[in-house]
């Protein structure tokens, strides 16, 4: 079954030391880790998936709500014509693509497919 719908579909956070973040949120809450590569980790076990990305800037707007569509193409398009500002353009990941902006308020968010 294809899966188009804007649902929320993962949560990305910042974190300025993934090992402690990962023993605070294991440790506290039972949530369970997944490492790709020195920059990254994604949890699962929360109610909802997401990760933690390794910064080393003061932390402002530390989650980026991740919205899923089968076609990346089709809803940047819908974005662009609504005059959204794409702040990352398309970009490849292991297992799918994304890319993010702003909405009217300035909130971030990003959009990924398979």
């Amino acid at each position: 079954m294809e899966r188009e719908n804007i649902l929320i579909n993962y949560i990305e956070f910042k974190s300025t030391n993934l090992e402690e973040t990962k023993i605070f949120y294991s440790h506290l809450f039972g949530w369970e880790f997944t490492d790709y590569g020195d920059r990254y980790t994604a949890f699962s076990g929360a109610g909802i998936d997401g990760g933690f990305e390794l910064t080393d800037q003061k932390i402002e707007n530390g989650a980026l709500v991740v919205l899923y569509h089968g076609h990346l193409e089709r809803i940047l398009e819908k974005l662009k014509e609504a005059k959204a500002t794409i702040t990352v353009p398309i970009l490849s990941f292991p297992g799918g693509r994304r890319f993010q902006f702003l909405d009217p308020s300035g909130n971030e968010l990003a959009i990924w497919s398979e």
